[in-house]
């Protein structure tokens, strides 16, 4: 079974604690507040009895002032979908979100027509059974919080750097799974 989900990021610090000696506050500064975000799109893997794994891909937009979709179009998904299954080496069940792309029909055509993607949707409004909204979680509080970005490059380099190290921490996916509710388990029917 494949997650999927997306997640944009931006110039803008998120505020968060931390320390500091006492009587000084600590001060970040940032130039201003970039417009400027980028998407990531992320597959979680749950397969019962292999170690999770996680497929993502950062969109970096050439110009983001010439206007245009700075989100994920259904190409974008379309390759990163093809790009899994190379990964994987095996068919998958997708489930995904109700993301207005993921609902467009050239890409329900896309999935329709190969035999190695079966696509589910999740409920409208239901982030809380997707575990890839949960592996967003430690990226954000990783390496993001009070920094002050020197420009795009700089905050594309750490959330990918974060997820990188997150494919390696099998067992923070399969948390991410166990807080959605469902466990992975093969059923049989028995005849009567």
């Amino acid at each position: 079974m494949l997650f999927e989900d997306e997640a944009g990021f931006s110039m803008t610090p998120p505020t968060s604690r931390t320390w500091a000696r006492r009587g000084h506050t600590p001060v970040i500064r940032v130039r201003g507040r970039s417009q400027r975000r980028f998407p990531i799109a992320a597959l979680a893997r749950c397969k019962q009895g292999e170690r999770s794994r996680l497929v993502f891909r950062p969109k970096r937009h050439i110009d983001h002032k010439r206007g245009g979709r700075r989100s994920f179009t259904w190409t974008d998904y379309r390759d990163l979908l093809t790009a899994a299954h190379q990964q994987l080496d095996a068919p998958f069940v997708l489930i995904r979100d109700n993301l207005n792309v993921h609902l467009d029909t050239r890409l329900r055509a896309f999935t329709d027509t190969h035999d190695w993607i079966t696509a589910y949707q999740l409920p409208p409004y239901a982030p809380d059974l997707n575990p890839v909204e949960g592996i967003w979680s430690p990226v954000r509080r990783t390496g993001r919080n009070n920094t002050a970005f020197t420009d795009p490059d700089h905050l594309m380099h750490v959330p990918r750097r974060t997820l990188r190290e997150l494919q390696y921490r099998s067992e923070t996916i399969d948390g991410c799974l166990a807080a959605t509710g469902p466990t992975l388990t093969t059923s049989r029917r028995q005849a009567q």
